[in-house]
């Protein structure tokens, strides 16, 4: 009997430690470290995850409108279902500042400890995190820029001459605002109840106190108000999420809260009203190379509904593995900065991903330093007599390959954010190592080269300088886009590759071949 009764005492003393350690691995160190020096009365921030999620592969099939109305419905009726009994718990133990984050299948709000351990010991709980805040990191300005240097580089005159500015996309930004008074912005936003959004409730229309929202989105969609064209995608229009406050920061619950937004702008899955793109210049250096994965569902869920996802690369170069998240998701698009002789700068981080090792990181690089974009209209309330600035970052370096992938759309509306992805990595320019690396990714960002890859386009892109015709001309302005800058009216010139002493269109021939483009033809369809 005595044996029988060790037996049961030591089992009773195993169960209870395996359910502590359950309930350790649902609580986040993080938030178990708050909760180690909270008193019973206090409160704080968090968010409760759910096992149950939705498979954002299982909508791979249908087509792209009839996907997002079956994904924007199963999440919320999911979340409806399952959230139900949670949040009668929540209720009971006087939870406060509730918000359902039907996106990933989450719930925020602001609890005492006695509710958040009750909470992580329920078995449709995943896991309980603290709310925790993101800051927004300085940004680089400088004095002067070379006003449209970064257009040219990428090519972008060359989609706008043929006809394609972004006609037909709206691209979106999750940043710091963006000022709707700036004449580059105030035409291009799309406007009404479903272009906006701060799930900090802070303004009711588009605003902007940083600047850092307002010069991401100048990148993406900006015009020549200033005398120079500012915006890769001059004809696109925008929708904005101002995730951070006016303090910089944002909370991780707003930011799910500007993703699950995107997604169903309007709240009505029967309407189509979510973004083609949505850049984000925004990441957690301080977890340098780390896959902190807060945000993979958010950006999984997304991709699943055709929203292509843009991120800057970071700017903790230049040694190998300075990756950030959500950057360094394998599901993100990242982008590092070059400067102006396509170099990549000492600060863009480098891969390779923990999220990711087998890959490369960056995907791309695009020019990231002196670029000319719009500023606030008015700073402390007096008016910015010169609403532009010059940036410095791979956070102006992303929005310019958001703005190229709406260039890319509104030539053809068809393709896929897979589509977009393979066509802008298989075009780019192939810098540093041979072949796709953990500096550059697959290279320097080639808006005509891009193009050429689309099925079906009809193209004269050899009429690089568009006077009609392909010749001498031509060549010089294509030796300069691939950095060959030794090429002259009035010195030798290797632009002369057939060395017959005149640099013609039998020389632009044969830089075609070799960096793999063509002279005036219609793109095959397989």
């Amino acid at each position: 009997m005595l044996k029988q009764v060790k037996i049961f005492i030591i089992c009773l003393f195993l169960a209870l430690f395996a359910g502590q350690a359950a309930l350790s691995a649902q609580i986040r160190p993080e938030l178990q470290s708050r909760l180690d020096v909270m008193s019973q009365s206090d409160e704080i921030p968090v968010i409760v995850t759910l096992r149950d999620q939705v498979n954002p592969q299982a909508y791979r099939k249908l087509s792209k409108r009839l996907r997002q109305k079956k994904l924007i419905t199963d999440l919320r009726e999911k979340a409806n279902r399952s959230q139900k009994p949670l949040k009668n718990l929540i209720s009971l133990f006087q939870g406060r500042k509730f918000r359902s984050l039907w996106l990933v299948n989450s719930i925020a709000f602001t609890a005492k400890p006695r509710l958040i351990k009750r909470l992580a010991n329920h078995p449709a709980v995943a896991s309980v995190k603290l709310d925790a805040v993101v800051t927004l990191s300085p940004q680089t300005m400088n004095s002067s820029s070379l006003p449209e240097w970064n257009i040219d580089a990428i090519g972008v005159p060359d989609l706008w001459n043929l006809g394609y500015t972004g006609q037909g996309v709206v691209v979106a930004n999750m940043d710091t605002g963006v000022d709707f008074d700036h004449p580059d912005l105030m035409n291009s936003w799309r406007g009404g109840s479903n272009s906006w959004y701060d799930p900090n409730n802070e303004y009711a229309l588009p605003h902007d106190s940083d600047g850092h929202g307002t010069q991401v989105m100048g990148l993406m969609v900006g015009g020549d108000a200033g005398g120079s064209a500012i915006g890769v995608a001059p004809g696109a229009q925008w929708i904005g999420v101002k995730i951070f406050n006016d303090q910089g920061e944002a909370s991780l619950s707003a930011i799910h809260l500007g993703y699950q937004w995107l997604l169903d702008p309007d709240g009505d899955p029967l309407t189509d009203d979510s973004p083609d793109i949505v850049n984000n210049s925004w990441g957690f250096p301080e977890q340098l190379n780390q896959c902190y994965q807060e945000f993979l569902t958010d950006i999984q869920m997304l991709k699943a509904a055709e929203i292509a996802v843009v991120f800057s690369a970071g700017n903790k170069g230049p040694l190998p593995y300075t990756s950030v998240s959500p950057a360094n998701y394998s599901e993100s698009f990242a982008v590092g900065a070059t400067d102006f002789t396509d170099t990549l700068s000492d600060f863009s981080s480098r891969g390779p991903s923990p999220c990711d090792p087998d890959g490369v990181f960056p995907d791309v690089v695009a020019p990231g330093v002196s670029i000319k974009t719009a500023d606030l209209t008015t700073i402390y309330g007096i008016p910015n007599v010169n609403p532009y600035t010059s940036v410095t970052g791979t956070s102006f370096a992303a929005p310019q390959v958001a703005g190229a992938m709406a260039l890319l759309l509104s030539a053809a509306p068809t393709l896929t954010v897979t589509d977009l992805e393979n066509i802008v990595r298989q075009s780019a320019w192939d810098q540093g190592l041979t072949g796709p690396d953990n500096d550059y990714g697959s290279g320097f960002v080639s808006l005509p080269g891009a193009l050429a890859l689309i099925p079906g386009i009809n193209l004269c892109i050899s009429d690089l300088d568009v006077d009609g015709d392909v010749d001498g001309s031509d060549v010089f302005v294509f030796a300069a886009e691939t950095g060959r800058f030794d090429c002259s009216e009035t010195t030798p010139c290797l632009a002369d590759l057939t060395n017959d002493g005149a640099v013609d269109s039998s020389d632009l021939s044969l830089l075609l071949d070799d960096m793999g483009r063509s002279d005036c033809f219609t793109s095959p369809v397989p």
